[in-house]
């Protein structure tokens, strides 16, 4: 199926891309390639008039507001460390923020719970997003099952995110995206977008 973007009701929304994650090893794409990817998307969502949201990972100073489940599996990915250095949050420079872009701090996975994501998006009339980032099966799966339930239409860019490892990725890609939207490559968004 052709992929048709009307970028006046479209928002790529670009899940933990900030210097503490990406400072992580990730698969199956390098960190460095899925910055570079997602950058190339937002430069031309703005160039065509549309929508782009930098959401971030972050916690309260006193770090209480971290959530704190006792599991099974520990990792570094999708934990923010106890006494992150200054810059952990920072957004990456190549990405902005840029004039005009939303810029959303979350305290969890996913980006619509505890956030005004949601209503920033509304208020511009947007009905679809394009997800990409890190960490494919924790970040943008939670904020993607979250707009799925709030009927955003939604685009996946493949290749402009990445998991720990490559086993995670996919297992999200093959399962879980498709169901609930559609999963395209870098190149197949930007053509849609010009």
């Amino acid at each position: 199926m052709d992929l048709k973007i009307e970028a006046s009701k479209t928002a790529l929304v670009v899940i933990d891309l900030q210097r503490g994650i990406v400072g992580f090893p990730s698969a199956p794409h390098a960190s460095a390639d899925v910055v570079a990817r997602a950058a190339r998307i937002a430069d031309a969502m703005r160039a065509a008039g549309g929508t782009v949201v930098l959401v971030h990972v972050t916690r309260s100073p006193d770090g209480k507001d971290g959530l704190k489940p006792i599991t099974d599996a520990v990792g570094p990915v999708g934990r923010v460390p106890t006494a992150p250095p200054p810059d952990w949050a920072e957004i990456v420079p190549e990405l902005g923020p840029k004039a005009n872009d939303i810029v959303i701090a979350k305290h969890q996975w996913g980006a619509f719970y505890g956030t005004e994501l949601d209503l920033q998006l509304r208020r511009r009339g947007i009905d679809t997003i394009i997800l990409c980032g890190i960490s494919t099966n924790m970040g943008v799966e939670s904020t993607a099952r979250d707009a799925f339930e709030r009927g955003y239409q939604q685009i996946f860019v493949e290749d402009a995110m990445a998991a720990r490892g490559t086993e995670e990725h996919q297992a999200t890609v093959a399962a879980t995206f498709p169901r609930i939207g559609r999963v395209r490559s870098t190149e197949e968004v930007l053509a849609a977008l010009k």
